[in-house]
């Protein structure tokens, strides 16, 4: 018994025998030893073809005597090193080099300086203008340049001393993605002079892919008889596989009927291949231009039509994003209601007789309008709130956004704690904000921050009533109209009246805010506009 219990033990023991064989097989390569030269059969052919030598030669290639070793390596041991020893202190050292600067190089240390991300929403900005030259001195908390972001133009200040030695990206440049390089500053001003040709690096990953472009013979039957089903279903067999363009019959046909090159459409089908679905898509986003074509032989009496093309604005491209995904986004409803202004005119007549006598500027409706607004806001906090996918979120602070439209699009700037805040105090700060607007020069805290919207179409354009589209993340916005006078009925039942009246329209988020909430709002904002004494309380 004892006899055959040892032979089961043995019998268990030569089962692994295959695998401890494979483990010493490659500790002996890895180990590049000059004594032990295992088969390597397929491995040692391809090793033969792609490197012109045996890895017995490969081993002795890799000695201390013929590879070069860096000068860090050098300084740091004396005497030869092989086998693994030498190729991790190879390897150290060159990611070392990678990091730092190149000791052959002949630019001096420097810094580039990226776009930066000036707002919350910023993916790309142009330059206005530069407020520095070439050669200048900069310091900490210095302009450098103007930077356009996606809904103002703002300063962008030096972080470092140094000197500006580079102006990548001049004035006017456009589309500027954030990070990208836009200047280069040194430390010593006699190294500006080597930056004057220096264009920045975007990395070199094209240069490692060139190298293995020729393939081993090997490789290349391996890959043909795998291209030889695909050649099928293509005619020009001789393109490489890289062209073709591969579609389904439906496609290509529903393309050719159109007149739509299939290599102007990107697919969205398995491996890229290009489906009905992805013509009939670019059809819809391009089809009045791939019609127009062959229209134009025929003799066709419509004149053509004149028109100037108008470059996008940054403010632009951000206003039309951000109230495309209102719509599409955020359930709306709307609210609308008649207030009488008569007390609300008297009261600002009273009131602007004594800015005046003070040297004080004059109130506006529209101040009064904010100042009701932010009050009906403290009395209903449910509609000063904005939707997150986990929560909705109430603010205690109420700050106003006031729409202000210029010649470069349509800014929003906030009167922050309009609540708490004098008429006076409200039209001074709209008045500073709209100014700065106009020049274009408003700072990412004169827009950011708001949790209800103001506009105001009514005093300066005379329209009587209109719905606005909710400004995100923001869960209502208030549309005023503009003041007319109507004919109502008196206490008597021949008597008549004549009244100022004014249409406002809340557009509410039905997310946050329900029917019931947002008809409770009005009904406090139009309180304080029938009875303003009660805004002074």
């Amino acid at each position: 018994m004892v006899y055959a219990s040892r032979i089961i033990s043995h019998s268990k023991k030569l089962k692994h025998v295959s695998t401890l064989l494979r483990r010493e097989h490659a500790v002996a390569v890895r180990g590049f030893s000059n004594t032990t030269q295992p088969s390597l059969t397929g491995r040692e052919d391809m090793l033969k073809t792609r490197l012109n030598y045996s890895p017995a030669e490969r081993i002795s290639k890799c000695s201390a005597s013929n590879v070069p070793i860096p000068s860090g390596i050098s300084a740091m041991r004396t005497k030869p090193m092989t086998g693994p020893t030498f190729f991790r202190e190879y390897i150290s050292s060159q990611m070392r080099s990678v990091r730092g600067f190149s000791s052959s190089s002949d630019l001096p240390p420097h810094q580039e300086i990226g776009m930066p991300s000036l707002s919350p929403t910023m993916t790309e900005g142009n330059i206005a203008r530069w407020l520095k030259k070439e050669g200048d001195k900069v310091a900490p908390g210095e302009v450098l340049c103007e930077v356009e972001t996606d809904k103002a133009t703002v300063e962008m200040e030096c972080m470092e001393e140094g000197y500006l030695a580079k102006i990548v990206k001049e004035e006017g440049a456009k589309e500027i993605q954030v990070g990208e390089v836009i200047a280069i500053t040194v430390e010593e001003e006699e190294d500006i002079q080597k930056f004057k040709d220096y264009t920045p690096s975007s990395g070199t990953p094209p240069a490692p892919e060139e190298k293995p472009a020729p393939s081993p013979p090997k490789e290349e039957k391996v890959e043909k008889p795998a291209s030889a089903p695909e050649a099928k279903t293509s005619k020009p067999s001789s393109a490489p596989s890289e062209d073709r363009i591969f579609a389904s019959p439906l496609a290509k046909k529903l393309a050719e009927d159109s007149n739509v090159p299939l290599s102007s459409i990107k697919g969205t089908g398995p491996e890229g291949r290009i489906v009905k679905a992805d013509v009939e898509e670019f059809l819809a986003s391009r089809g009045k231009e791939t019609t127009a074509k062959p229209s134009k032989p025929t003799d066709s009496k419509v004149p053509a039509l004149d028109y100037v093309d108008i470059p996008h604005t940054q403010i632009r491209k951000v206003t039309a994003s951000r109230l495309a995904f209102s719509k599409q986004t955020i359930p709306h409803y709307y609210l609308t209601v008649d207030t009488c202004v008569d007390k609300l005119m008297g009261l600002r007549s009273q009131l602007n007789s004594f800015q005046e006598a003070s040297g004080g500027k004059r109130i506006s409706v529209n101040d009064l309008v904010i100042k009701a607004a932010a009050l009906a806001l403290r009395k209903v906090p449910q509609c000063n709130s904005s939707w997150t996918d986990e929560y909705i979120r109430q603010f205690s602070n109420v700050n106003i956004n006031v729409a202000v439209q210029t010649e470069n699009g349509l800014y929003v700037p906030v009167v922050k704690d309009a609540d708490k805040k004098g008429l006076s105090k409200i039209g001074e700060e709209v008045r500073f904000l709209a100014q700065k607007a106009k020049e274009n020069s408003l700072k990412p805290e004169d827009y950011e921050g708001g949790t209800f919207t103001v506009s105001n179409l009514g005093g300066p354009f005379g329209i009587k009533q209109f719905c606005a589209v909710i400004n995100p993340p923001q869960a209502a916005i208030l549309a005023i109209g503009s003041a007319e006078k109507r004919v109502v009925a008196g206490s008597g039942p021949d008597q008549f009246n004549v009244a100022s009246y004014m249409s406002v329209t809340l557009s509410c988020d039905h997310r946050v805010i329900d029917g019931a909430i947002g008809a409770e709002w009005l009904k406090a904002f139009k309180g304080y506009i029938e009875t303003p004494e009660s805004m002074l309380l």
